[in-house]
């Protein structure tokens, strides 16, 4: 069983605790996990880009010159690709770049990302991760007891306190397991989970 460390709201080591092999001790498959990450960033795409194709651009009704006898080459409109504000060719336009990959190869992947942290001793479990008001203050300071400047926050369930508390906070992510995700685990410096947070992951994951 894989040995995680304890922490209080303050950053101190209370103890540790038993978690599952198949979480925070799998192989890590970085075929897999660039598989999701380049999936993951291409969801994210907005493809709004647009260009206007030499119908669209304005202008360029009349032939700018008769077709034969003026020593120049033949021209239909002044909007054609080669003139100087006309038309794109073969421009991008609005499109999705969203794709779909199989849900198993995602959970290889999240498991993969959690034992590379694992294997960088930057995970961290916070027993009792929760505050009775919002405050950020307490999340930095627990933050600065940890000595990460870079985390991803994940509790069991979606927690406003916890939420409106850390997104301030630079290089910080709040997230629940419910959103949790390859991306967001690789991108940040240390993974920080509640003790409830640990216990779903293994329920939902293992």
């Amino acid at each position: 069983m894989a040995k995680l460390a304890l922490y209080n709201m303050e950053g101190q080591k209370t103890g540790s605790m038993e978690a599952s092999d198949a979480i925070f001790a799998a192989e890590v498959n970085e075929a897999v996990l660039h598989t999701v990450v380049v999936n993951h960033l291409a969801n994210l795409r907005q493809g709004t880009q647009n260009t206007k194709t030499r119908t669209e651009v304005r202008g360029g009704g009349r032939k700018p010159w008769r077709q034969k006898g003026t020593g120049r080459a033949r021209q239909g409109s002044i909007r054609a690709p080669q003139w100087v504000g006309g038309g794109v060719a073969l421009g991008p336009k609005p499109r999705s770049y969203s794709y779909s990959i199989n849900k198993k190869v995602k959970r290889v992947a999240l498991k993969s990302a959690i034992t590379a942290k694992y294997n960088d001793y930057k995970v961290y479990v916070v027993d009792g991760l929760s505050l009775e008001e919002i405050k950020t203050a307490k999340i930095a300071a627990l933050l600065k007891g940890l000595e990460v400047s870079s985390a991803l926050i994940v509790t069991a369930d979606a927690d406003e306190n916890i939420y409106k508390s850390a997104r301030n906070i630079k290089g910080v992510t709040p997230t629940h397991v419910g959103t949790l995700n390859t991306y967001d685990v690789l991108k940040h410096g240390a993974l920080v989970l509640s003790k409830d947070a640990v216990a779903k992951i293994e329920e939902v994951y293992a």
